[in-house]
């Protein structure tokens, strides 16, 4: 039977039949990707990238044991990387008003995220989750090129990475280690202790490493180092 086959169709053609009938369809549509035009370039200030702001800011203030872990998946969401956030986080690219992420952060009922009493998230925070979303929720980041660790303030510098990363864990309800880092005047008292502050999120031996999902960027801690190093201003 083959060789008739082979007379008939040929063996060019009856390889091809074969390796068409070993492909497989695809399971599974695939999320969104990564943004490999903007990964580690230069940061734009009109951007909101994923890994310098979204990711640290839900991993921080939702993905705590209990809430939106990968242990407790709490109502089956997960907060802790790209794909379950876009997944679970039902996030449609582009389209914030119809992502379950953004519409429970505005929320001003008890199904607000975080749940009360827990701090909602400020103005500020839920605009940028808003243009990450409408810039098409893009899996991507940015490097400084130019790191300003001279002219560094209290307000624009040091308590946006603070509420970025920390709050989640030290915030009025969830004081990790005792510590509350919600205010300036907390958040001095945690620099001036035994160097607390700057020994956690450089990882120093001694120190319990802050915060525990990855070691902060080399521009944020100079920043950080250069406002201690300062006498911490309020302004």
């Amino acid at each position: 039977m083959i060789k008739k086959i082979l007379k008939i169709i040929g063996i060019p053609l009856l390889m091809l039949f074969i390796a068409y009938g070993c492909k497989h369809s695809p399971t599974e549509t695939p999320g969104p990707g990564p943004d490999t035009n903007n990964i580690g370039g230069g940061c734009n200030a009109d951007t909101v990238y994923f890994v310098n702001t979204i990711l640290p800011l839900l991993q921080s203030n939702c993905a705590m044991s209990g809430c939106h872990d990968v242990a407790s998946y709490k109502e089956g969401v997960i907060m802790t990387d790209y794909a379950n956030i876009i997944n679970t986080g039902k996030v449609k690219p582009g389209n914030p008003a119809d992502s379950k992420l953004y519409k429970v952060l505005i929320k001003t009922d008890n199904e607000r995220m975080p749940p009360p009493p827990m701090a909602a998230f400020s103005s500020e925070q839920i605009a940028k989750v808003r243009k990450w979303i409408e810039q098409g929720a893009k899996n991507n980041h940015c490097k400084e090129i130019q790191c300003d660790s001279v002219n560094v303030s209290f307000a624009s510098h040091v308590f946006p990475i603070i509420q970025n990363y920390c709050m989640g864990c030290h915030g009025t309800l969830n004081l990790s280690g005792g510590v509350s880092l919600t205010n300036y005047q907390q958040i001095v008292a945690a620099a001036t202790n035994n160097n607390k502050l700057l020994g956690s999120i450089k990882h120093l031996p001694g120190y319990v490493a802050m915060p525990p999902s990855g070691k902060l960027d080399a521009c944020s801690i100079a920043k950080i180092s250069k406002w201690i190093a300062d006498g911490t201003p309020q302004n």
